[in-house]
């Protein structure tokens, strides 16, 4: 029988033996057939196959940005003309890495986000500085994520401005276009009005606003959830910075974000049962290091460390049955599913499994994310690396592998490694 594979066995009562006995009742058995655990590349060294992961997704960005804007393309699997803000801010730390890596020149590097800056400065429309989620990659007009969701994202805006400031520091030389770029960058984050987003004045930041449905969509920006950058940001903007009374009443909703229960072992001190989905502990964390980082909600090394580790255990755990969840195959959190998406977390888990997930928690889970990585690579590499690296996700429980590649999941897999480097 062929590995990883689905059988039906059926033994119907029109199988008569020679004294005209049968099977009563019909047997009638499905089952699936047990993963090769023969290795699909050849076994390098941990700091060549960093390299090699990198590299390969870092093509997502590089080669698959779009040729007008040079911003991330949403999905691999949509019209190519939507970008997206917050993946192109994943992008432009990605392009960081690349040059650090060797990958691309500094001056490949430089031209490239020379192009994203030039392009979100002069042409792409901004909502009292913020940006659109979704926009056209040629044109930069606002492509509407959902109803009333026509104009400024603040969520995905803080992604792209962490990008931008990380570019920003990364090209510190006194070169002319380098200096030139800093600039440009320094306009973009002076020009969000963070403040602004307060929805005249409350003690809470909202994700968006539309220009002809103004705060419609009326969605505050509360913990805990991959948001503590936005106010990270909004805290330290040097032209619309919000007050810490805003963050507390906020974000941390005076304590409502605060969980301290215990899952597998493990005190959570942030957000909802079992943790929530992965990316949580991701997107923020691409640019702030939670190492040794604390307020009076929680120990941000405690944090996300210990929600990796319930995610973890809980797919070791498999109390859903789910066919392949092991120690080497694990993690939960937003990706495709089959005929749809959704955020996977051990409080929706429907058996679809996302390498992003696992691989992006490096910094925290190192001896767990490396050992998933080298699963996802050397065994089922035949199944979900591809032209942009792993895609998006899979579930062996329904043999279903993903054709897609996201920004959103590829973007931290090449950031994450390198922070963890």
């Amino acid at each position: 029988l062929n590995y990883l594979s689905k059988y039906n066995l059926t033994i119907s009562q029109g199988l008569r033996s020679s004294t005209d006995g049968s099977f009563s009742p019909e047997i009638n058995k499905n089952f699936i057939t047990k993963i090769d655990s023969a290795r699909k590349f050849p076994i390098i060294s941990d700091n060549a196959l960093f390299d090699h992961i990198q590299q390969q997704t870092f093509k997502y960005f590089w080669d698959y940005g779009h040729p007008v804007s040079g911003l991330a393309r949403e999905r691999s699997n949509a019209t190519p003309e939507t970008v997206t803000s917050g993946g192109s801010g994943f992008g432009v730390m990605a392009i960081v890495t690349a040059v650090n890596r060797g990958f691309i020149t500094r001056a490949q590097g430089l031209a490239r986000i020379q192009t994203i800056v030039s392009f979100l400065k002069n042409t792409v429309p901004k909502f009292h500085g913020a940006f659109s989620h979704w926009m056209n990659g040629t044109t930069g007009t606002v492509v509407p994520f959902g109803q009333n969701d026509d104009g400024a994202d603040l969520v995905e805006t803080s992604y792209m401005i962490m990008g931008l400031l990380t570019a920003r520091q990364f090209f510190n030389s006194a070169d002319a276009g380098e200096t030139t770029l800093r600039n440009d960058i320094n306009l973009l984050w002076n020009g969000v009005e963070w403040d602004w987003f307060r929805q005249n004045g409350r003690k809470v930041l909202y994700w968006n606003w539309s220009p002809a449905a103004g705060f419609a969509v009326n969605v505050p920006i509360q913990g805990w959830n991959e948001c503590l950058i936005t106010y990270v940001l909004a805290a330290s903007s040097p032209t619309h910075s919000i007050t810490k009374a805003v963050y507390d009443s906020g974000y941390a909703r005076n304590g409502g974000m605060v969980n301290n229960n215990n899952y597998y072992g493990y005190q959570l001190p942030l957000g909802p049962s079992l943790g929530g989905p992965l990316f949580f502990e991701h997107y923020s964390f691409l640019g702030i290091n939670p190492t040794g980082l604390n307020d009076v909600y929680a120990n941000y090394t405690t944090q996300t460390k210990n929600h990796t580790l319930i995610n973890y255990s809980y797919c070791v755990s498999n109390p859903k049955n789910w066919f392949g969840y092991s120690d080497s195959c694990w993690g939960l959190t937003a990706s495709d599913i089959q005929n749809g998406y959704t955020a996977s977390s051990p409080t929706n888990d429907v058996s679809y499994l996302a390498p992003t997930a696992a691989i992006s928690s490096l910094p925290f889970t190192p001896t767990e994310s490396i050992k998933a990585l080298k699963f996802f690579y050397y065994v089922l590499g035949d199944k979900i690396w591809g032209q942009y690296g792993f895609k998006d996700s899979f579930s062996l429980q329904n043999l279903w592998f993903a054709d897609s590649y996201l920004a959103i999941d590829q973007g931290p897999i090449i950031v994450m490694i390198e922070n963890y480097r």
